[in-house]
């Protein structure tokens, strides 16, 4: 009986912990400079949980490395649920397979919390580039082989990824440009550095309504309503598909009771049809599920990306 009453107190201690938090403002570690597709789902995010929680959110940018800048500082950071890791995918199940080393564990320094939202690339050009269709971009890469230049957020990341599962299936090669981040990358392809991108289409979206880049195509295998009359890749690569999401996930040991709290709290605020709308507007679609689910994405998308890496021969110092 006394065992059972100890038992039932802890009980109600751990949810009485997780009830009363947050008491005081939550960090978002975001491994990208501001302005790209994770900085701007976490702002978005972060907004919203503020007013849900009564405390900040607090956006920390920290780019670098593919994203591995900042997941070591997250990995490193107390497990008590008020730093929190907010990365794409890449970060959490690529890195481990480009880089030699690495000063975070993906597996072993994170528990996942939550997929927040999910969704395909587009295909990217500057304005006044001389390629209207991506069978056009082929072509030229198919008759000036290893001339093209494409730029990503850095070696290893989703952008990066995206691109080189499009040039091995589409049987072609270009040179790889890394920058510090999404929005550093689109900047250099709107200022002609580079000829192409397959970037996140929330940060790619603001530059093909602007005029500044032309969309040639999506990664999904249906059009995208975001971006009306822009045809799915697979119309030239048939079965070609790619997606992204980025999540939230925290550093190890943090309590159970606060990493579900955290994760029923990003569903409810996903739920709200605004944020939905939202969202859905930049091209991302929410998902909110739960940890175990996310644990398992995350899992499912290590193997995919080994495979990627290995057949791309990517390899970063």
């Amino acid at each position: 009986m006394k065992i059972l009453s100890l038992i039932c107190a802890a009980l109600v201690s751990m949810a009485a912990n997780a009830q009363s938090w947050p008491q005081k403002p939550v960090r978002f570690i975001v491994p990208f400079a501001p302005g790209g597709a994770t900085d701007i789902a976490a702002r978005m995010l972060g907004e919203k949980l503020s007013q849900m929680w009564g405390h900040s959110v607090v956006i920390e940018n920290r780019a670098g490395a593919g994203g591995a800048l900042g997941a070591a500082e997250a990995a490193r950071a107390a497990p008590d649920g008020y730093t929190l890791f907010f990365p794409s995918g890449s970060v959490m199940t690529a890195n481990q397979h480009v880089y030699a080393k690495l000063s975070y564990d993906p597996d072993r320094d994170f528990v996942a919390v939550t997929n927040v939202v999910s969704g395909p690339q587009v295909l990217v050009v500057p304005a006044n580039s001389p390629y209207k269709t991506v069978k056009d971009l082929i072509n030229a890469a198919r008759a000036d082989p290893g001339k093209l230049t494409f730029g990503h957020a850095g070696i290893g990341t989703q952008t990066h990824l995206a691109a080189e599962n499009f040039l091995y299936q589409a049987k072609i090669d270009g040179v790889s440009v890394p920058y510090k981040g999404e929005a550093p990358a689109l900047a250099g392809l709107v200022g002609g550095e580079i000829n192409f991108a397959l970037t996140n289409m929330a940060a790619a979206i603001p530059h093909v309504n602007g005029g500044r880049l032309r969309a040639l195509g999506v990664t999904s295998l249906e059009e995208a309503p975001q971006l009306p009359g822009v045809p799915p890749i697979a119309k030239t690569l048939p079965g070609f598909e790619n997606a992204g999401w980025f999540g939230i996930v925290a550093p190890a040991g943090t309590p159970k009771d606060v990493v579900e709290k955290i994760a029923r709290d990003v569903r409810d605020v996903l739920a709200q049809p605004e944020v939905r709308d939202q969202f859905l507007q930049q091209g991302a679609t929410p998902v909110g599920g739960t940890p175990a689910e996310f644990a398992q994405l995350i899992e499912e998308d290590r193997k995919r990306y080994a495979q990627i890496i290995r057949e791309r021969n990517i390899t970063a110092e």
